[in-house]
């Protein structure tokens, strides 16, 4: 474990819990140093006297606050501890809240808080009541030279102090375009609102933090790997000339096609105004058909109707004109054809004959 990097106590009321302050996080980013292309040999930095251009060591540093140009008050850490003593050694508790009424982005760093010599009994009281009324801690505590609001959290079994940001330290937003929920472009239909539900529904799991590692990380370090076995440790990889010739992709975004593929349906072909004009005209409604009509049916299909005449009036008329005409036609050509056979004549008789019953039953009603 860490050493710990400062010591105090917790202070609320009358109570004084004597705690240890040890960085609750590790920084496993990638550490890159700068080099001269030249000769690849890394580059350093001094810390320098301004005036003379010699370099300082540490031990000849001091801390100094400039109150006009090029004055300075000299500061040690003492002059620091004794401006107030009580707020460099106490993490003092203001008041106790909701967890829930701290947003997010107030939250900064986390430190775990240890209890020091003989504070193990009030260390855990604080715990307790804290996870038994459900809030968290608001306090006033300085780490190094700054003062920091802070919030302290129960974790399992240890109380965690996260420093909070001020609300000055919080930019506000009234410069960002960000689209009002009442704003046309940015207006949500249901069906998206519900597809977008059920996506959040379908990736919603418990919370497994030890799935999640830094990937990128991960890929660099393998692509060095990769040049040391090569061994083109000194080789600079230039930009493909082909990428920056892509042609950007369209800012215009199917959403609605977007979440179908995400919930792994097929998109939606996109429809067109135009597309109305191509559909078959709607079917006409079947009406019942008169006795005259009834031999001109048939098992084929009516022709399709053409949109120019096939809801006109008086297109209806001629054809209703034409259908005697056709019906003699028929009738002629009929008896020209040769006798039937035996068999044919029976088919023929029984098929007249039950032609004939319905007019005869209408007739008698």
């Amino acid at each position: 474990m860490a050493r710990s990097m400062w010591k105090g106590a917790i202070s609320f009321g009358l109570v004084h819990i004597p705690v240890e302050l040890y960085p609750a996080t590790s920084d496993h980013s990638l550490d890159l140093h700068m080099l001269d292309r030249r000769d690849f040999a890394p580059i350093g930095f001094k810390r320098y006297n301004k005036n003379t251009g010699k370099e300082v060591s540490w031990d000849d540093i001091i801390k100094g606050y400039e109150y006009a140009t090029d004055e300075y008050v000299v500061l040690s850490d003492e002059d620091l501890r004794r401006a107030n003593p009580e707020a460099t050694q106490t993490i003092d508790i203001l008041a106790f809240v909701d967890a829930g009424q701290v947003p997010l982005i107030y939250y900064e760093q986390p430190y775990y808080l240890a209890p020091g010599k003989g504070g193990d009994k009030v260390y855990a009281l604080l715990r307790e009541t804290l996870r038994d009324v459900g809030k968290i801690g608001i306090a006033n505590v300085v780490i190094r030279v700054k003062q920091h609001l802070a919030a302290l959290v129960c974790v399992g079994d240890t109380i965690v102090l996260i420093t909070l940001r001020y609300p000055d330290e919080i930019r506000p937003t009234d410069e960002l375009k960000i689209p009002d929920e009442n704003s046309k472009a940015a207006q949500v239909t249901p069906k998206e609102l519900q597809m977008a539900r059920a996506l959040v529904e379908g990736m919603s799991e418990r919370w497994k933090p030890n799935q999640y590692h830094d990937t990128y990380r991960e890929d660099v370090m393998a692509m060095v790997k990769k040049k040391i076995a090569a061994k083109q440790t000194k080789t600079i990889t230039m930009p493909d000339p082909e990428e920056e010739d892509k042609p950007k992709k369209s800012n215009v975004i199917d959403l609605v096609s977007l979440l179908q593929a995400s919930l792994g349906k097929k998109p939606a072909r996109a429809s067109t105004d135009d597309d109305d004009d191509d559909d078959d005209p709607p079917p006409r409604k079947s009406r019942k058909p008169s006795d005259d009509e009834d031999d001109d049916a048939g098992d084929a299909p009516p022709p399709r109707a053409r949109k120019s005449t096939s809801h006109s009036p008086v297109h209806a008329r001629a054809t209703a004109a034409k259908k005697p005409a056709a019906k003699k036609a028929v009738a002629k050509t009929a008896a020209k054809k040769p006798a039937a056979k035996p068999a044919a004549k029976k088919a023929v008789a029984k098929s007249s004959a039950a032609e004939k019953a319905p007019a005869r039953r209408r007739k008698a009603a």
